[in-house]
C-alpha cells in the first residue's frame, strides 16, 4: 500500500499446485506491473502451498518444469522444494535448462530492472502494451520481456501451443523465422521454453 512506483519487491499470493493455478501467474504479473509494481516475484515454482510437497507421489513432475520454465523470463524465481529431491533425471535437467537460460538473460533482465527503478516501466508486458491497437488485449497465456523478447510458456499438459505473433519480423527459440499477425502453432518438448525475438519490425 502507497507502494506504487517505488523500487520495492511484490510477490503474488500463494498458488495451488495444479495447472489451473500456473495459468494465474501470466495475467498476476502483467496486472501487478500495469498497477505500478514491476519487481514482482511470481510465487514459487509449482507452487507455494508447501504442504504439497510431503508426499512425492503426488507431485506433477511436468507441472514443475513448466512452472519453471514460465518463471524463468519473469523479473525473479524461486523454488518451493529442491527440484533434485522431488525430481527424476529427466525433469530435473529440464528444470536446469530454464535456469541456465535465465543466465542467459540475465544482464536484460537487470538492465530492465534498472529502467523499471527510474521510469517505472513494467518489465515485464502484456501484448496489448507493446502492441497497441491489434487485438492483443484480451492475450492472457504469454508476455513480453522488454520490448523485444515475446515469452509463450507452456501452461497446459499439452506440447502443442498457440503463440499471437504480432506485426514484424519473429525469430523463435527453435531458430525458425516467422512474419507476424498471425497465429501459430508449434509443438514444444519439455525441456523447452518457447519465445521469440523480435528481428524487425
Amino acid at each position: 500500500w502507497k507502494n506504487g512506483g517505488q523500487p520495492l519487491v511484490q510477490r503474488l499470493k500463494d498458488k495451488w499446485h495444479n495447472w489451473s493455478d500456473l495459468k494465474k501467474l501470466i495475467p498476476g504479473m502483467i496486472i501487478e506491473g500495469l498497477s505500478g509494481y514491476p519487481f514482482s516475484c511470481p510465487d514459487m515454482i509449482g507452487g507455494g502451498d508447501w504442504v504439497s510437497f510431503f508426499d512425492p507421489s503426488k507431485i506433477d513432475q511436468d507441472l514443475i518444469v513448466r512452472s519453471a520454465q514460465c518463471h524463468a523470463l519473469m523479473p525473479m524465481m524461486q523454488f518451493s522444494v529442491a527440484p533434485w529431491r522431488i525430481l527424476d533425471r529427466t525433469h530435473l535437467e529440464a528444470v536446469k535448462k530454464a535456469v541456465l537460460l535465465r543466465q542467459k538473460f540475465t544482464p536484460l533482465i537487470m538492465s530492465l530492472a534498472q529502467e523499471a527503478a527510474e521510469t517505472g516501466e513494467p518489465i515485464l508486458k502484456c501484448m496489448e502494451y507493446r502492441f497497441p491497437n491489434q487485438g492483443l488485449e484480451e492475450v492472457a497465456d504469454q508476455f513480453m520481456l522488454g520490448n523485444k523478447i515475446l515469452v509463450a510458456p507452456v501452461i497446459t499438459q499439452e506440447h502443442l501451443r498457440k503463440v499471437i505473433l504480432p506485426s514484424g519480423k519473429w525469430e523463435a527459440s527453435n531458430g525458425l523465422k516467422y512474419t507476424g499477425g498471425k497465429t501459430i502453432e508449434v509443438n514444444v518438448p519439455i525441456d523447452e521454453l518457447l519465445y521469440f525475438r523480435l528481428i524487425d519490425k
